[in-house]
């Protein structure tokens, strides 16, 4: 009985240390959303990163400080974004390449959530998607991305250094 009691506390002890480990450990993943819309013609996209990871991403990348909560200036965030995910993240749809036009982006909880679009797009048969957003500073950076065209979605997911994911539909 007096064994069991210690295997008890020792079997408690392993599971909170263990516990403790996997949730002291961080995640980096960001999830990008694609809709194809047919009546305006246009492939919309939001893609949404942890801010602090952005802000740093920015800070090495582009060797420029920015606070998306509080910028100080508003438009230069914006413009700095922008560049930043047109740098790391690009669109080819039936084998062409496609502009991407940056919207804005929202604070909402810990997360940044940046749009884009991109015009003339009459059908999507082929997509290919290059997402390398944060992967310069994170090695274990996982990009996931919902693709909806007409009624048919798809998911996939990019681990770092895995940059291009194809869809056909």
């Amino acid at each position: 009985m007096k064994n069991l009691k210690y295997n008890w506390k020792v079997l408690c002890f392993v599971l909170i240390f263990v516990t403790s480990i996997a949730f002291a450990h961080p995640f980096y993943v960001s999830i990008s959303s694609i809709t194809f819309n047919p009546q305006k013609k246009q492939v919309e996209i939001s893609c949404r990163l942890f801010y602090d990871d952005l802000e740093l991403a920015i800070k090495n990348q582009m060797n420029q400080r920015i606070d998306v909560i509080n910028p100080k200036n508003k438009q230069q965030a914006d413009s700095t974004i922008s560049q930043y995910i047109r740098n790391n993240f690009r669109m080819k749809v039936n084998g062409n390449p496609v502009e991407l036009r940056y919207l804005g982006y929202e604070i909402i909880d810990d997360v940044a959530w940046c749009y884009l679009y991109s015009e003339q797009i009459s059908s999507i048969n082929r997509l290919e998607v290059t997402n390398q957003l944060l992967y310069q500073d994170f090695k274990r950076q996982s990009n996931i991305m919902h693709v909806q065209v007409e009624k048919t979605k798809k998911s996939y997911k990019l681990d770092h250094p895995k940059r291009v994911a194809s869809f056909s539909f």
